[in-house]
């Protein structure tokens, strides 16, 4: 119907069925109340106003425009006019009045879908022309100013677009502008949002007042420094474990990387609790404490990725809920209860150094040297230092069973099919389910007694652009949604990733997942058999559910490395969790890049004679199933395209992402959903496209590559 629909915008037509627009004026309507109407259409608003998306036409403009921006209003105010269709017309639309109207709709949204659009957001305000800035900068800076964590995120996105060495210097500077006055903007700055008016955007409770007072921003007498205080200790958190993984690189074997590894994370609890958290969690929460020996180096040959542990403590409002006091490693149960714990007098995180430099940040080289101020001798007590010797020292007592507990942690096996692989120290820590995890961490925790504790993780990265990560996370919660609209049972497993820089970032971890890889190595038997090791046998109740998952999975990742052309797909990039679902991850090649710009996988995705194995073979009854579910699930993306499209239309304006580079990539992506096909000639292709991956010799030649030059097998 969207399309239809501009189609018709174009021609001067209306559609009849469109919900929310009005059947165009009889012929038999007098002339005089279609003069009336284009009075009222060519009515002028101040720029802040929703109605300037009716712009006044010149004398010589004909009545049929005016009818136009008529109907083009009564789209915007249909109900079924979202935030996926605003931003569209925000980026397609060339008349300033329309992309006011529309950044002023904005307000109208619902956060997290907005929030969802972010990348794109700021990727128009830094790339295209300054009226789409001026209509973009009230919401921007208005939300930076209402949530931390959004400014953080927008900050880092502006860092990103305005490194890349093929922008302007206009538009950098636009865009280091925007930063810094988010970052840090002066006393009292913060412009209200435009009156939406009587008829402009309201959110569940109405139309909303966005002026904030001085009380709301700044207290009196505050400066610009003063005001960034808000973003700094996050900023440092963040940078800091970024560091760390600059500095692991520089390390020749994983055995040196996971021992520096553990120590920095030593060094690093010294100046917890903070006010800092993890971006890629939903729930408000404060930082506590990163067991060190549970987080573990990932298999990288050239980086240093590593997947850390983080406790937490759930809060009301990262802001304002006060900070837990800090609990020594040797006082395990000296606290039992929330009660004890008053806010605390250690100085918040924003008392180190804040460099420019990410390598500098927080820890250095010869590990020791953080400062913290605020903080007691008792706060940085740490497990290093129970033998200090000093005189009139409060003596500490440390149960036996304390030390056989953390004995047990760092020495002991957790339940596992896995062995230890000092060439993969990975495997063994993803492989123990997650609840186990979870328990085990809980008991050797200072803070694990506490009802708001919680553990979560994340990966982080250095040396890679996110970026390209971000548009196909995307592209795949896209999807995921149109699937559950349209009700198609495929199964996806998005991901955050939090971009930090043009070369750093994290990312949100799967648990309970192990890579094809690390099952192939562990446990030397064929997929199936693994299969049947893990769930039972080929009858059972736990096979079969498991059986189906795989297929659910299989194919909703075939058609997204159908639609962009993911490439690199050897078996260290592909999970199987415990319940039987295949994951793709790391969609560093997408579209139209590849491994070297080789472009040797050739195939539509991929699918090996082990995959139709565990799916009952390419005669059973679940390998149709898996080609059912195929053209299911490429009917209803086709239906749904443009949302698919305008993610990437969107990044690709003045992109320096290899995937994004020349304009064939987003043509060929508009050509893969096949619309010139009927439903019939569509399940030909695709039993096409099964045929030729099943019996694709490039993909069997990559995954031999792999292994010979990387191990993976």
């Amino acid at each position: 119907q969207e399309v239809l629909l501009k189609v018709k915008l174009q021609s001067g037509e209306v559609p009849a069925d469109y919900p929310g627009c009005t059947s165009p004026p009889e012929k038999e309507e007098s002339e005089e109340q279609q003069r009336q109407e284009e009075e009222e259409d060519q009515t002028t608003c101040s720029p802040s106003s929703p109605q300037e998306v009716v712009v006044t036409p010149s004398p010589s403009s004909s009545s049929s425009s005016s009818s136009k921006q008529s109907l083009l209003l009564r789209l915007f105010e249909s109900k079924l006019f979202d935030v996926s269709m605003a931003i569209s017309y925000m980026y397609k639309s060339k008349e300033p009045g329309v992309q006011a109207y529309l950044g002023n709709r904005l307000f109208g949204f619902p956060d997290d879908q907005v929030d969802f659009f972010l990348p794109q957001l700021l990727h128009m305000y830094v790339h295209m022309d300054p009226d789409l800035g001026d209509a973009l900068q009230p919401y921007l800076v208005h939300r930076c100013g209402a949530s931390v964590s959004f400014c953080l995120l927008s900050a880092w996105l502006l860092a990103a677009c305005c490194s890349d060495s093929s922008l302007s210097a206009h538009r950098r500077s636009r865009g280091a502008r925007l930063r810094k006055l988010i970052l840090a903007p002066p006393l009292g700055h913060g412009p209200p949002a435009p009156d939406p008016g009587p008829s402009g955007p309201s959110g569940p409770s109405g139309p909303r007042s966005h002026q904030r007072s001085k009380s709301d921003t700044t207290a009196a007498g505050e400066r610009p420094y003063e005001e960034a205080e808000r973003v700094r200790p996050q900023r440092d958190f963040l940078r800091a474990l970024v560091s760390i993984g600059r500095r692991l690189a520089r390390l020749p074997s994983k055995e040196q990387r996971s021992a520096r590894l553990s120590a920095e994370l030593r060094l690093l609890n010294l100046s917890l609790p903070g006010r800092v958290w993890l971006p890629t969690a939903a729930r408000p929460h404060h930082v506590v404490r990163l067991p060190p020996r549970q987080a573990v180096v990932l298999n990288s040959k050239d980086k240093a990725p590593y997947l850390l542990y983080v406790e937490v403590l759930d809060c009301e409002d990262l802001q304002t809920s006060a900070l837990p006091l800090r609990i020594p490693e040797t006082r395990l149960h000296h606290a039992h209860s929330a009660e004890e714990l008053a806010p605390a007098g250690l100085g918040n995180l924003s008392a180190v150094v804040n460099y420019d430099d990410d390598d500098e940040a927080w820890a250095t080289d010869d590990l020791g040297q953080l400062r913290v101020e605020g903080g007691s001798s008792d706060d940085l007590t740490s497990q290093f230092s129970v033998d200090s010797g000093t005189e009139n020292a409060e003596p500490v007592y440390i149960a036996a069973g304390d030390i056989r507990r953390r004995l047990s942690e760092s020495l002991a096996l957790p339940p596992s099919s896995f062995r230890r692989d000092p060439e993969d120290p990975s495997a063994l820590a993803l492989k123990e389910p997650w609840a186990e995890k979870v328990r085990r961490i809980r008991e050797s925790s200072p803070y694990g007694s506490l009802p708001t504790w919680r553990l979560l993780s994340v990966i982080v990265k250095c040396g890679d652009d996110l970026r390209q990560e971000l548009v196909a996370s995307q592209v795949l919660t896209q999807l995921q949604s149109i699937w559950a609209l349209e009700r198609v049972p495929l199964w996806v497993k998005p991901y955050k990733i939090l971009v930090m820089s043009s070369d750093s970032g994290m990312i949100e971890p799967l648990v309970n997942a192990v890579s094809l890889h690390q099952v192939k190595k562990q446990s030397q038997l064929s997929l199936l058999d693994y299969f049947l090791q893990e769930h039972g046998s080929s009858s059972s109740e736990g096979f079969l559910s498991a059986q189906r998952n795989f297929v659910y999975s299989c194919a909703a990742y075939s058609l997204l490395c159908y639609l962009l052309q993911v490439k690199d797909r050897h078996n260290g990039n592909i999970l199987l969790d415990s319940e039987g679902h295949l994951i793709h991850i790391d969609f560093g090649f997408i579209l139209s890049s590849s491994p070297r710009n080789l472009g040797f996988e050739t195939s539509a995705f991929k699918l090996t004679a082990e995959f139709v194995d565990v799916m009952g073979g390419a005669l059973g009854d679940m390998f149709v199933y898996y080609k059912v579910l195929l053209l299911q699930g490429l009917l209803a993306a086709r239906k749904h395209m443009d949302k698919i499209l305008n993610i990437v239309e969107i990044m690709q304006q003045g992109s320096p992402l290899p995937c994004l580079q020349g304009p064939g990539s987003l043509r060929g992506l508009k050509e893969r959903f096949l619309l010139s096909l009927t439903e019939e000639q569509l399940q030909l292709q695709v039993e096409r496209m099964v045929e030729a991956s099943l019996r694709s010799v490039t993909t069997r030649l990559y995954d031999g590559f792999q292994y010979l030059t990387n191990g993976i097998m």
